[in-house]
């Protein structure tokens, strides 16, 4: 997560385009959290492989997917 001067942002490099801002952590948090599941789902409906996440990136968000935890 980054801070602005007035704004908090985080992005996915793992997914292209998964970004989120917004007034405060909280707001981020959960942004983030559904621009994550949001191509997620769409790669399992289409059934393609959801690429695993770089190490680096591992534990920072947990997130639900089609009601099962990761």
């Amino acid at each position: 997560m980054e801070t602005g001067a007035s704004s908090f942002g985080a992005y996915v490099p793992d997914l292209p385009g998964c970004m989120a801002v917004g007034e405060t952590r909280d707001e981020v948090t959960k942004l983030i959290r559904e621009a994550i599941a949001f191509p997620i789902e769409g790669l399992l409906q289409d059934g393609l492989t959801v690429p695993l996440p770089h190490p680096a990136a591992l534990g920072l968000c947990r997130v639900t997917i089609c009601g099962t935890p990761p």
